[in-house]
């Protein structure tokens, strides 16, 4: 996960604080519902000039922030378990 990443997640997370958001951050618990999820994704969406494939619209993929960071690298045709490069 990259910083950009988690940057774009915090303001969706009204419960994350100060606390660094990690690969296992679980996003429900976090503050994220399922309106917010929807706002998430389209910034996700901007700031990562891809589209999030319909199939990967799940719960699962809304649980942590590293399950939804691999629907995003999958989404960009990268290796999931690859590292980024930091921005």
């Amino acid at each position: 996960m990259d910083t950009t990443f988690a940057e774009t997640l915090r303001p969706f997370l009204r419960f994350a604080g100060d606390r660094p958001i990690e690969e296992d951050s679980d996003l429900r618990q976090l503050g994220l519902d399922s309106m917010q999820a929807i706002e998430l994704l389209f910034a996700i969406e901007d700031e990562f000039g891809t589209t999030l494939a319909d199939d990967l619209m799940t719960d699962a993929t809304f649980q942590t922030a590293g399950s939804l960071w691999a629907a995003l690298r999958t989404s960009q045709g990268e290796p999931v378990n690859a590292t980024a490069d930091p921005r």
